[in-house]
Order: structure tokens, then sequence, then C-alpha cells
């Protein structure tokens, strides 16, 4: 071995022990985050939603659930709560009943959160539902019931809440959004449209909340294996009950949620959590708007192609 060689070893070795040092000291800042934090997760009787529960529970977090389901989520919080007979430091988790895509019910569950709880330290923004059906068989009120749930919902939520971060200096809102946030793909009009205005508003938020210390997150997930497929609306309104191929080749919703446990304890503003193929067609859809247009209209074709088949 020559000198190079040999200086080579120690400054190898050195950059691997700084960025171990690094990540610890990351994972060390992120748990103390998290720790007693009181934390808002919406959607919390299943698919993702279900699995951030019990991610950000172990973390130590004070957990708020919320859904439709009263049932589901009882089943969710006997399931925390043998947990916490292993851990006296975990917290008695809550659940709190109300409807996302009602107005009225959010900012009554909102009042009635901060009444149990004092104050939330993170809004995990993740209900919401999917879409499949083409623009012209599609009613405009199934439009509406979409970006209910999946727009007006947490933005309400968010707004709710607010005030009490301000108030607090401390606060971090994050929202489950989608790659089709960022680029839209045939027959899923509804809900792209609703995730390309979640993501407006949260970018915004986050510039506006700067001066008070409030962190905002979008997570921009590709496709999970849950219901979500088969739990879509069509343009009737009624339930798709299909799983589709992508959503059932998707990443697991245990997998996602350690994600999102790990970019909210990071304090991440964004992340993309998709394959290669969805992360190609953001870039694409900026760098070459013109090909990813043809790519879709293909793509479009195809589909109507195998559905008329």
């Amino acid at each position: 071995m020559d000198l190079t060689t040999w200086a080579i070893y120690p400054l190898l070795l050195g950059s691997i022990g700084v960025y171990g040092l690094y990540k610890l000291l990351q994972r060390l800042r992120s748990g103390a985050y998290l720790q007693d934090a009181v934390v808002v997760i919406t959607g919390a009787t299943s698919g993702l939603g279900k699995e951030c529960a019990k991610v950000f529970y172990a973390a130590g977090a004070h957990l708020v659930l919320c859904g439709r389901d009263e049932e589901r989520l009882k089943d969710l919080v006997q399931e925390l709560n043998q947990m916490r007979l292993k851990s006296a430091q975990l917290h008695k988790p809550h659940m709190v009943i109300f409807d996302l895509s009602d107005v009225e019910a959010v900012n009554s569950a909102a009042k009635e959160i901060l009444h149990l709880t004092g104050r939330v330290d993170i809004l995990i923004n993740n209900a919401g539902i999917s879409y499949r059906g083409t623009i012209l068989d599609t009613k405009v009120s199934v439009d509406r019931m979409v970006m209910d749930t999946n727009y007006f919902g947490p933005v309400a939520l968010t707004k709710a809440f607010i005030p009490s971060m301000i108030k607090n200096r401390r606060g971090h809102v994050v929202v489950i959004s989608s790659v089709q946030g960022k680029i839209s793909i045939p027959f899923r009009s509804a809900y792209s449209a609703s995730k390309h205005a979640t993501q407006a508003f949260f970018d915004c938020l986050r510039a506006e909340m700067s001066p008070h210390d409030i962190d905002v997150t979008v997570i921009n997930p590709g496709y999970i294996k849950t219901n979500m497929s088969v739990n879509a609306v069509t343009g009737d309104g009624s339930s798709y009950g299909v799983m589709d191929k992508n959503t059932a080749e998707g990443r697991t919703p245990e997998d996602v949620a350690q994600t999102v446990l790990c970019a909210v304890g990071e304090r991440r503003k964004e992340l993309l959590v998709a394959g290669l193929v969805p992360t190609l067609a953001v870039y694409l859809r900026t760098l070459s708007p013109t090909i990813f247009f043809s790519l879709m209209s293909a793509r479009a074709k195809k589909e109507r192609k195998l559905k008329d088949s």
C-alpha cells in the first residue's frame, strides 16, 4: 500500500464516525421533541393513521385519536393501552369522534381537544378520501365531497389550533398529502385537485407561521398498501370497491408511518415518499412538461382501453 491509501483509511473512518455521531444526535433530538408532546391524529381508525398512532405512541407522545368510527377508535385505544401496561412513561390516549367534512363538527372537536389537553403540539392531518372516475361522468357534488374531506376539513382543523399554537410559541402542523399533490394523473381529477389545493395552502401556511416558530411538514406519499382505493368514491358517489394493482403493490403503512415519525422528529418541511418512477414524474412535470403531458395522455388512452375491453 502507498501513502495515499494509508491516508484514505483514517479519513474514511473519521467521516463514518462523524456521520454516525450526527445521526445519533439527530435521533436524540427527535426523541426529546416527541416525548410528552400532545399529538392529534385524524383518520386514526385504519391504514396509515392507525400505524402513525402506534409509532407516535411508542415514542412517548400524548395522543388524541380522531375519526368517525367510535368502535374502531376504541379498539385502537385498547391496543395502545396494552402497550402502556409495559411502560409507565406512556400516556393514556384520548379519542374524539367527528366527521372531518363537517366544518361545524371540526370546530366543536377542536374545542373539545383543547379542553382535554390544554394544548396541541403536533397536528397530523391524515384523514382523507380517494376518488376514481372520469371528469365527464363525475357530479360536482362528488368533487365537493372530496374537497370537503381532503382540503376544507384539514384547513378548518388547522385554523382552529393555530391561535393556541401561536400563543404557546410552539406547534407543528403535519399534512399527509400525496404525490398527486405534485402531479395529476388521469381519472383522479377530484382527488388530485384536493391534494394540489392542500399543497398550496400548507406551503403558504409554512411561510406565514415562520415568525411564530411553528413548523409545517407536508408528506407526499406514493401508493400505500391500504384500503384507500377500495373505499374511494366514483363519479356518482358510490364506492369504487376495488383494490388497485398499484395500491396492492405499494409501501406498507407501517413503513410509511416510521418515515412520517422521522420527518416530524427532524422537523422536515417537505418529504416525497415515493418510488423512482413517481419521483421522476414530479421532476419531469417541471423540467419537461410537454413530455409529461404526452405520457399522461398515453396513460389515459391505455386505461380507457382496459376499461372498455
